[in-house]
């Protein structure tokens, strides 16, 4: 039986444009450790050889401690490890692949052609190639099929399977069940995909190992795999993110809105780094957002809120007054009916708090 750790994405060095210069510079820090903390996880679990499949750097120009410790950190794997770098870090004379001394189990695909590496002592064959530009728009599997010679033949890849625009490596489920692997790891994605099988071969995404971003939601991690003496593959998904992105909508009609907050959140937080979106309806005076941040902030890596609220309906009623606040009300409310989208509606309800809260000569929140 082989096992193997197959991982991708890693985006060493990412900007984290969204959060505040100090946890950016926290979370590249962080992320450098990744080496070393998936060293642990392998050996842990007694990995024969671990799969790499590109982006494991956000670009060509990292920092020059971020591969140094990479490097580190594989070098303790004490198994085969291969590399195949992707179109953020594709292979050239500059990029960290060239310029750092990578240790001895440490195998960096460097040519757009396939090359295959054997493991006697496994049984098995390694197959991959690089990126060697930030585009690869012909296919890096065209015409390749493993040979038919009992060994247990595995694939690294970054690699689009069956994308629209063929920009990033193009692959087909045509060419993956042609290809007689067992298995064909692949990267480029950053959700994890369910294993899938296309004629004998079995094929996953395992997704970025840490979100970057609210387009990044929920667990991230990397997939442990085995391959049978009868070549059967198996894979178990390993969350291993330090932290989550998370997006909760809470409504909070009818209800302090700090109340409905506390109802809605897991007990367990403070890793994670939070979107808050509240919907419902208020009364004219809304929600105070800046409260809340004070109050919640704390149990969070990082906090957004969001006031998606709309002030009540019977706000509307007093539109027929005969006054001056009847007529900002029918004004406003000729302008909510006809806004074409949330995003105006949520403007017109601004206006309606802030106009109303002007004439009762009220603290505007």
């Amino acid at each position: 039986m082989i096992r193997f750790l197959h991982a991708a994405d890693f985006h060493l060095d990412s900007a984290f444009h969204a959060l505040s210069p100090q946890r950016a510079a926290e979370r590249r820090r962080e992320s450098r450790e990744l080496g070393a903390r998936l060293a642990e996880e392998a050996l842990r679990r007694g990995a024969d050889l671990v799969l790499l499949s590109g982006d494991l750097f956000d670009g060509t120009d990292s920092f020059r401690e971020t591969p140094e410790e990479l490097a580190r950190g594989l070098g303790r794997m004490g198994v085969p490890v291969f590399i195949a770098p992707g179109n953020h870090d594709f292979y050239s004379p500059d990029s960290p692949y060239a310029t750092v001394a990578w240790p001895e189990n440490v195998y960096v695909f460097q040519s757009s052609h396939v090359e295959s590496i054997d493991l006697p002592d496994l049984n098995c064959t390694v197959h991959g190639a690089a990126f060697t530009a930030p585009e690869q728009t012909t296919g890096l599997l065209t015409g390749f099929a493993a040979p038919a010679d009992g060994r247990v033949h595995l694939m690294t890849l970054h690699a689009d399977v069956e994308p629209s625009v063929p920009r990033y490596n193009p692959v087909t489920k045509t060419e993956i069940a042609a290809s007689g692997l067992a298995y064909l790891a692949l990267g480029h994605v950053h959700a994890a995909s369910e294993p899938q099988k296309c004629g004998k071969t079995l094929w996953a995404y395992p997704g970025c190992t840490e979100g970057r971003g609210f387009d990044e939601l929920g667990d991230k991690g990397f997939y442990f795999g085995t391959v049978s003496d009868e070549g059967a593959v198996t894979l178990e998904f390993v969350p291993f993110a330090r932290h989550r992105y998370e997006i909760l909508t809470v409504d909070v009609t009818d209800q302090d809105p700090r109340e409905a907050l506390e109802a809605a959140l897991p007990k367990w937080t403070t890793d994670d780094l939070y979107r808050i979106l509240l919907k419902g309806e208020t009364d004219e005076r809304g929600v105070d957002l800046t409260a809340l941040e004070t109050v919640l902030s704390g149990r969070f890596y990082a906090l957004e809120l969001r006031d998606g609220t709309r002030v009540r309906q019977d706000v509307w009623a007093r539109a027929e007054e005969d006054s001056l606040r009847g007529e900002f009300l029918r004004r406003l409310r000729r302008q909510y009916d006809a806004a074409k989208d949330d995003g105006e509606r949520e403007n017109v309800t601004r206006a309606v708090r802030f106009g109303l809260a002007a004439l009762d000569h009220r603290d505007i929140l």
